[in-house]
Order: structure tokens, then sequence, then C-alpha cells
């Protein structure tokens, strides 16, 4: 794609990135399949080439975010299944966070836009305040319909996803949780934000698959936020600092003892983590020690695939539908190493039909923009239940929560159930499937006790 940045423009860094990635566009428009908006709304400004044209025109033209951007930009669901269907490699992910703090600094959003979205960003980061504002969502739930009739959509999307089915748990507290037997890695495992209230259960599994594998699992006491989500609504500073507490946590622990990786078990954490790199390279206090942590991020079954998962200790016929996250499959490029695990521990693994498309959640999306967040999560429900799964797995705590309560099928993080299968609890929502598993031992004394039976008949007959 042709530019025409001024060399002015070109001399901030931030323009000069914003070029760069432009010039690889050749405006092919095999993104427009992919995207989730454009497959919705069929508006070639909702597909990521009509929304490249509308940033290099706001920047070429040094021009302020106007409301036709704004509008536009703020549906992209950053989902990034256009960067995995470009054949060109344009790196759309940077480009629409250049545009995102471009947007905040220059366009006033509405007051009731800026309240929400302070809100969010006050609350959902911090583990505490959002356990609180859960016990609050109780109270407020009977009038989520007024909420919406009066305008106020993204109050009721908040306590409407605060009803499907979430439990309020116990964080998990900084510190070690040693390996069982002799230990074979040293990991620093990042717990999370929405995860811990919502889900306590995925970091409790994520430590017992670790520790059964001879890993030492080590929680920093300062660590916190990934980022993620003030990253993505255009806090390009809040993000940055974020990333540099992070950085200064597992720098410390690296101070006492090497570390083997940083574990993540929420994939959207995960594909933010993995760019600090890139989010402080031009920050000569942090931009090595940022690299190095990037380069040994690991996402829980990516780590597990490296190490070699043990033999299950039980084996079921339960029907799996793998959910694979968009920060997952595109964000990541991570894509066999789940389904590889999950069939390693004994479940039948079915592919969802139109698997690259977003569930609708996106971070915060499914609040700020419910309407096309409830399309794509029907869309998703229904391609899930057309599989007939038994359950859902997934590996991101955001899509767990935006596909919860809009079915009857259970849906689990893929560590609980590799958990499960490796001699863990079952998880809550699957006590009903557990007698539909038995042990190891338990089925192979079954196996061994039919191939005798069929042994004794067929010396019989031949008698």
């Amino acid at each position: 794609m042709q530019t025409n940045f001024t060399e002015e423009q070109l001399q901030n860094p931030r323009m000069a990135e914003a070029e760069k990635i432009l010039r690889t566009c050749v405006h092919c428009g095999f993104c427009t399949a992919t995207c989730p908006t454009y497959v919705l709304l069929g508006d070639e400004r909702d597909s990521p080439r009509g929304r490249i044209y509308l940033m290099k025109d706001m920047f070429e033209g040094n021009r302020d975010a106007s409301d036709e951007v704004t509008f536009h930009v703020d549906r992209c669901l950053s989902c990034l299944s256009c960067m995995t269907t470009c054949p060109s490699g344009v790196d759309y992910m940077h480009l629409v966070d250049l545009a995102r703090g471009h947007i905040e600094e220059t366009h006033t959003r509405s007051i009731k836009d800026r309240l929400i979205r302070k809100m969010l960003m006050v609350v959902v980061p911090d583990p505490k305040r959002f356990s609180l504002a859960l016990r609050a969502a109780a109270l407020g739930r009977p009038f989520k319909n007024l909420f919406r009739a009066i305008g106020l959509k993204e109050l009721s999307a908040m306590l409407e996803l605060s009803s499907g089915g979430a439990r309020i748990g116990k964080l998990v507290e900084p510190g070690t949780f040693p390996a069982e037997g002799t230990r074979k890695k040293r990991v620093a495992l990042l717990t999370g934000c929405a995860q811990q209230p919502l889900r306590p259960s995925i970091n409790e599994a994520t430590i017992r698959v670790l520790a059964r594998h001879g890993v030492e699992v080590v929680v920093a006491p300062d660590q916190g936020c990934c980022g993620a989500l003030v990253h993505h609504m255009g806090q390009e500073q809040a993000a940055i600092e974020a990333a540099r507490r992070n950085v200064d946590a597992w720098s410390a622990l690296m101070r006492e003892e090497p570390l083997d990786a940083v574990l993540i078990n929420a994939s959207g954490c995960g594909t933010t983590v993995k760019d600090y790199g890139h989010m402080l390279a031009r920050d000569e206090g942090y931009r090595e020690r940022a690299e190095q942590f990037s380069a040994m991020t690991r996402d829980i079954t990516e780590f597990l695939s490296e190490l070699g998962m043990r033999a299950p200790e039980r084996w079921s016929d339960l029907k799996v539908a793998y959910h694979s996250a968009c920060s997952m499959q595109h964000g990541q490029r991570i894509t066999a190493e789940p389904r590889t695990l999950l069939e390693q521990a004994g479940f039948t693994v079915v592919n969802v039909p139109e698997g690259h498309i977003c569930c609708g959640s996106a971070g915060t999306y499914n609040i700020l923009q419910p309407e096309l967040a409830q399309e794509l999560r029907d869309r998703k429900i229904w391609n899930i239940e057309s599989t007939k799964p038994d359950i859902v797995a997934a590996g991101n705590i955001g899509c767990i929560t935006q596909l919860q309560g809009a079915s009857q099928i259970p849906i689990v993080h893929t560590v609980e159930l590799l958990d499960w299968a490796l001699g863990g609890p079952c998880p809550e929502l699957l006590r009903p499937l557990e007698g539909r598993t038995k042990a190891v031992r338990s089925l192979l004394e079954e196996r061994q006790g039919r191939e005798v039976e069929l042994t004794g008949t067929s010396e019989k007959s031949d008698t």
C-alpha cells in the first residue's frame, strides 16, 4: 500500500511504526472472510481492510480521531483472525493498538462511555475489587432489563455476565508451591485478574498438574494485571506500567533462583505478555528483560506439551468440544497442543465448526459492544451444540464466562480436564458426568478379563 507520510511525521516513532505496517498491506481482502464483524454486518468499514483505510487516512492527515473512525475501531474485537489469514503478514494487532491510543488522546467520548470505561479499568484488573463487584452484582441483577431500557446497555451486560454460573472464590496467595518428588523445573505463574474470583479452580488445577510433573510453581508477590484490558482500551501508558510491574516482579524471582518459564493459563494474558518485548522496546531500563520474559512465556498447554504429559490415572468416554480462543489460535498460534493433550488424557475431542470465528468475549468487548457480542456468542453456541459434546473445553476465562450462561453444556478450562484425568478432583460442573470415568487400573483389569474370557471361548471351540 502506498503511503504519504511527511518526513516530519516519520520522526515520531509511533507514526513510523504505523507507516511500516501500512506499507505491507496489498488490500487483497482475504481478511474480510474471516473477520467476525464483517461476517455479521457486511460493512467494509467493519472489516480489517476497511479499518486500515480509516486508520491510514487519520494518521496521514495528522487528524484527531473522528466519530466514524472511533465507531468502527471500537467495533474491532482484536481477535486477530485477519492476521492468521493475511498472505502479506500485515501486523494489524499493533496497528489497531496505535489507533486506539490515538483515539483516546484525541477523541472526546460521551460522559457515559468515559465513566463505564473508567469503572472497567479500575475494577476488573484488581481481583479484590472485582470480587466485591461480583457480590454487588447480585443486588443489581433484578434490574438488568431496566438498565437496558434506559440506555445503560453496558451495565445490563455486566449483570448478565455475572449471572452465568460464576462462583466467587478464594484468591491464590503469593508464595511457592513445591513439586512432587524431584524438582525438574521452576516456573512463575501469572494468576490473572478476573479469572481468580470467577474460576479459582483453574489456578488450583494448574498448580496440581505442574506439581505432579515435578514443577515448582512460584506466584510473585508483586505481580499484577498483564495490562491487556487497559491496552485494548487505548490506555497505552497504563498498559506499559502493568508490564513494568510484572517484569520487575519476575526479575526479583530470577535473582533468587533461575526460572524456566513464565506460565499463563489465560490465553488473552499470554498474548499480551508475549508482546512485552514490543511494548517496552523503547524503554531502556526494561527492554532486555521484557524481551527475555516474552521469550520464556508459555501457555500451560504449550509448556505441558514441551515437558511431556504423564499417563492419565482416569479414562473416560466423554466427548469434548475444544473451543480455541482467538488469543490462543490467532494471537499465539497455538492450535494442536491443547487438543493433543486432551486426547492423551483419554477424551474424545471434536472440532467446532467456524472455529476461527470469535465468541464475542474479547476482553471487555462483551460489555462495551453487547449486541454484537451476543450475536457472536449465539453463533458460537449453535456451532458447539451441533457437535453434540458432553463438555466444552477452552483456554481463556473470557471465553468461558461469555459462553457458560448461554448453554446447558458445562464449560471448563482445558487444564481442569487434564487435572481430573491425572488424578485431581472432578470439576464441580462435571459432577453429573463423574460416573462415566474409570480408574485406568480398573479399565485395564476389565480389558484383561475380557481378553481371558475371549481366549477361553476360543480354546473351547477349538476343542
